[in-house]
């Protein structure tokens, strides 16, 4: 059980408090070890994990990684969670005690029976479900299930105790807090770890899908020939129930797998989903036909000879126990990809920065543009409106002036009227002067013959009427053909 009071890092030396027994199994800078504790006689598993010794070194594992883990399985109390005891370290290793497993891979437990049902099958997925279940209750993603990593804690029951192992590659997730990284084997990564998107726990449920695929067929969804090749397979969800391997698979068993596979996240089984999913919450009938026992049995007896056979592959092809499988693959990877991703943080900063100024330069167009075209569209309704009063001007200029040319015509036709009225008033003033003269002289030899003229007389009284007529009647003849003609000039000029 792990102590409340247990001290983290104990600097001392395990071999004081530990007899170091045999090697379990290794990785690529960890060691597992068998030993007892020399206190109470009580087995446990000593896991030596090499400290890198300097930042610029590529060998052994970050110390901070390490604490990472402690502290991980520090929070950790659950029946299907390998349990941590305790913690030393020394100039090169951190060696964390850890409550030991000794009944192998769960894969190569079950490639060794005859047969496996799908009730059996939903049994161990159930377990391995139910620890996945605690950890993401605590937040707490594991990014390296795998056969390698499900171990079982005595296999000598008929349906063994399973235990998860290996969290070193775990991670808290923090709400609101971007997490990504190139980890875990390629096999049974999900496609966010790829594409190197936001990891969350639905990595897990990814990896689960990809168990259970093996689990029941003994062949893996998505392994190619090459690591890129089985990567774009992951990318692409480029998989499929060959008739080969799922003729006698269930539909609930494929529904499950299927809704595991998702390449979207949010549409992905979730921890609670997948526990409450048909396929695990029920069994199939018990009341079959002999024929269709037989059937099932020869069915389920290859599906454990395929997966032999894919255990076989993978012991043959890495390491057993491999604690930090593709450590060596991908560290070199993350490493780069660390580097290149603080300059594409400058990049991006000086992007943001570069995108602000032409937003800015951007945004002072548009602002330009619609001043512009706000002026041009007032010029042009200015113009337009000049225009039309140029227009207007034009065609009163062009009245003006004809009616000046009229008036001329009119000034001209009452000036030469004038003229001729003008000769007519002097030749009638000189006719009316030549009678006026005959008549004084008329009037004179007539008051000769009379006599001597007396003011009172009535000649004096006559001439002067006749003169005073004579006088009145020129004047108001000459002003009425003189007025009668000015007026024929106007209302000609008016026509």
């Amino acid at each position: 059980m792990k102590s409340p009071g247990m001290a983290v890092f104990k600097q001392q030396k395990v071999e004081d408090i530990y007899e170091i027994g045999e090697e379990l199994g290794s990785g690529q800078f960890a060691i597992v070890k068998k030993c007892r504790e020399k206190s109470t006689g009580v087995e446990y598993a000593a896991k030596f994990i090499k400290k890198r010794q300097s930042r610029a070194s590529r060998r052994g594992v970050r110390r901070e990684e390490i604490e990472r883990e402690v502290h991980i399985l520090q929070q950790i109390l659950h029946a299907n969670i390998v349990e941590l005891h305790d913690v030393y370290e020394n100039k090169t290793d951190v060696v964390l005690i850890l409550e030991l497993v000794s009944g192998g891979e769960l894969f190569d437990f079950l490639a060794q029976k005859e047969s496996l049902s799908e009730e059996e099958a939903t049994q161990f997925i159930k377990q391995i479900l139910d620890g996945v279940s605690y950890l993401h209750t605590k937040k707490i993603a594991h990014f390296d299930l795998k056969p390698e990593n499900i171990m079982l804690l005595d296999k000598n029951t008929p349906i063994p105790h399973i235990k998860l192992i290996d969290f070193g590659l775990a991670h808290e997730i923090e709400d609101g807090v971007e997490f990504k990284n190139i980890f875990g084997t390629p096999e049974f990564v999900a496609p966010e770890i790829v594409n190197y998107e936001p990891l969350g726990l639905p990595a897990d449920m990814w990896s689960v899908g990809v168990i259970t695929y093996i689990l029941l067929s003994g062949a893996s969804p998505f392994l190619g020939e090459t690591k890129q090749e089985t990567l774009a397979n992951i990318t692409a969800v480029n998989y499929e129930f060959d008739e080969e391997f799922f003729s006698h698979t269930s539909d609930l068993a494929k529904d499950f797998i299927r809704k595991l596979l998702v390449k979207d996240t949010r549409k992905r089984l979730a921890i609670q989903e997948a526990l409450t999913h048909p396929w695990i919450t029920t069994h199939q009938s018990k009341e079959e036909s002999k024929a269709q026992q037989r059937s099932r049995a020869e069915n389920t007896q290859l599906k454990t000879k395929r997966l032999k056979e894919y255990t076989l592959k993978c012991h043959s092809s890495m390491p057993p126990n491999n604690t930090y499988i593709n450590f060596e693959r991908f560290a070199r990877v993350v490493e780069d990809l660390s580097g290149m991703e603080q300059s594409f943080s400058a990049m991006a900063m000086s992007h943001d920065s570069l995108q602000e100024d032409i937003d800015a330069l951007v945004s002072i167009y548009n602002e330009k543009e619609a001043w512009y075209k706000e002026e041009h569209e007032n010029v042009r309704h200015e113009l337009s409106q000049l225009k039309y009063e140029y227009r207007k001007i034009e065609s009163q200029k062009k009245h003006l002036q004809e009616d000046i040319r009229v008036v001329g015509d009119s000034l001209a036709s009452v000036t030469g009227r004038f003229l001729d009225l003008q000769s007519q008033y002097e030749s009638l003033s000189k006719e009316l002067s030549e009678e006026l003269r005959r008549l004084q002289d008329w009037t004179g030899s007539f008051q000769l013959e009379r006599g001597p003229y007396s003011p009172g007389s009535f000649d004096s009284v006559y001439n002067k009427d006749i003169n005073e007529s004579l006088t009145e009647l020129l004047n108001r003849s000459c002003c009425e053909e003189f007025l009668a003609a000015l007026n024929l000039g106007v209302a000609k000029s008016s026509q």
